[in-house]
């Protein structure tokens, strides 16, 4: 694996961060967990575990397991002089350092790289948070659906004239997350040929901003501000939006002439193609409400099926399913995203796959780690033995 005999620490929690760190897990990296040890025996770990409602036992989530496959998993106390000890031993060995918490944390816990280069000059230190590290905003906690309201999302997402929506994903996290590990690995080649690490900053709301894209820059350069559309349709191109079938939904999309053509011609509706009303695209997005009326008076007279079977590879068209439809989809067994792992509590576990290919090839998967797990294994390669472990424990610092 590309990734394999690298070695990264991750002070990671919830969704943003563990999702970002399972892609560098799943690409070969050691991605160690430093989670909260238990407390008198309850509690602990990533708050991700304690995510109801479905779990594997007591506070081993289903939830984590999305977040977190292929890592191992150190109880640790980085508040505590020892478990900062332990984890600046760790360092030592260690290629990079992620976290996902308040801005204010790192800099506190020793997580930075000023904070780190004396012992590994060559530390990557990765950070995800809410708003930033350097300004302020950097005490503040935050979530996705803070960052979809403040971005602009929810003002563009639902029908017009209704309530304000968020997506119905925490995409911003998930978006976060892949940009702090594309960040992480970009430092990381410049230390593996300079020997010099530095920090890496990404954060929620300018993630958030940054993915308003093409209607960002039509209003900061036109004053044009991107409205809602019936249907979800695309702001600019039509047809190219949902349409009623006779058992469901489909969304089809014609952003380029040429599917209007084909779409016309399989259709058998040479009347619309020569209706001027829809000669060309500006032309039809001045009808769109017109030109939806008639598609969807054809539409809907027959089922979902009958018009993937007529339009799909010509016209760029999908079914709009639920999510047990989607998940029940033959093309995700066919196409291998779809796989399972063992796990101490459930054999045969079903997981999804990885999206990135190597060679043809799914990235291979095991399930996400208990809580502290690696511990005891983790410590002994750094030198301490099982009577140091012990008191480590019993001091709860691990």
């Amino acid at each position: 694996m590309p990734l394999t005999g690298f070695r990264i620490l991750s002070a990671e929690q919830y969704g943003a961060g563990p999702y970002g760190t399972m892609h560098l897990a799943q690409l070969g990296a050691e991605v160690i967990k430093i989670e909260p040890p238990r407390v008198d025996g309850r509690g602990g770990g990533d708050t991700a575990r304690a995510v109801g409602p479905h779990f594997l036992r007591d506070h081993e989530s289903l939830y984590f397991q999305a977040f977190n496959l292929n890592k191992k998993s150190l109880t640790l106390d980085l508040r505590e002089p020892a478990g900062a000890e332990v984890f600046r031993k760790l360092v030592a060995t260690s290629h990079a350092v992620a976290n996902n918490m308040r801005g204010d944390l790192p800099e506190k816990l020793g997580l930075t790289y000023a904070a780190l280069k004396d012992v590994n000059p060559a530390i990557v230190c990765a950070h995800l948070s809410a708003y930033g590290r350097d300004n302020a905003r950097a005490t503040w906690p935050g979530y996705d659906y803070l960052m979809q309201a403040e971005a602009g999302y929810c003002q563009m997402t639902g029908e017009p004239g209704g309530e304000p929506q968020r997506m119905g994903l925490s995409m911003v996290d998930f978006m976060t997350g892949t940009l702090m590990s594309i960040g992480l690995l970009a430092a990381l080649m410049d230390a593996q040929r300079t020997g010099t690490g530095r920090d890496v900053d990404t954060d929620l709301l300018s993630a958030a901003v940054h993915q308003t894209s093409y209607p960002a820059l039509w209003y900061l350069n036109e004053g044009d501000e991107t409205q809602r559309t019936a249907r979800s349709a695309h702001p600019t191109a039509t047809p190219s939006q949902m349409f009623r079938a006779a058992d469901g939904w489909i969304f089809m999309m014609c952003q380029l002439p040429k599917f209007w053509n084909v779409l016309v011609e399989r259709l058998g509706r040479e009347d619309l193609r020569d209706d001027p009303r829809f000669a060309d695209n500006p032309a039809r997005l001045r009808h769109r409400a017109e030109l939806t009326g008639l598609l969807d008076a054809q539409f809907v007279q027959q089922p979902i099926a009958h018009w993937q079977e007529l339009l799909a590879g010509h016209v760029p068209v999908a079914p709009v399913y639920e999510l047990a439809d989607a998940m029940d989809n033959p093309w995700l067994v066919e196409t291998g995203m779809l796989d399972s792992v063992d796990h101490p509590d459930r054999e045969d576990m079903q997981v999804l796959a990885s999206p990135i290919r190597l060679d043809g090839n799914r990235l291979p998967n095991r399930a996400a780690p208990l809580l502290g797990i690696d511990s005891d294994q983790l410590l002994r390669e750094i030198g301490y033995d099982t009577e140091a472990i012990d008191t480590l424990r019993a001091k709860g610092v691990v």
